[in-house]
């Protein structure tokens, strides 16, 4: 399992990556192994949609599962990744690079302190088994 060093995660399994006004989020590689083959990515939020922390930002499925995609913090949608619309298997196979999901403004900074660094949450993952 990859868990990338300089991101933060949440316990429903997604990332997070702020660098300066960037902040990005995404589904763990944990997320992705655990659901299987990803078939389907439904957005059930858009560019300029705000959001707070745990509301529902996308759904996933699987050929085994479905899953919601959960804020880790609360923000601002500057840009959804389209390009996985059509090919939601690249989050099994590149969960962190081109598998991001969404591109915020964060509106709580301090919301970041509340997630684990990568080794929390390979701890925490591990636990789950």
């Amino acid at each position: 399992m990859k868990t990338p060093a300089g991101l933060k995660y949440n316990k429903t399994d997604e990332w997070v990556k702020s660098e300066g006004t960037s902040t990005t989020i995404g589904i763990s590689d944990y997320a992705q192994d655990q659901l299987s083959d990803i078939v389907f990515l439904e957005f059930l939020k858009n560019p300029g949609d705000e959001f707070m922390k745990d509301d529902i930002l996308a759904t996933v499925e699987s050929v085994k599962a479905a899953a919601d995609i959960v804020a880790p913090v609360s923000g601002k949608i500057i840009e959804i990744n389209e390009s996985i619309i059509d090919t939601p298997e690249t989050l099994n196979h590149d969960p962190y690079e081109k598998g991001w999901l969404f591109n915020i403004e964060l509106s709580k900074p301090d919301e970041m302190e509340s997630l684990m660094n990568a080794e929390e949450y390979s701890k925490y993952c591990e636990g789950r088994h």
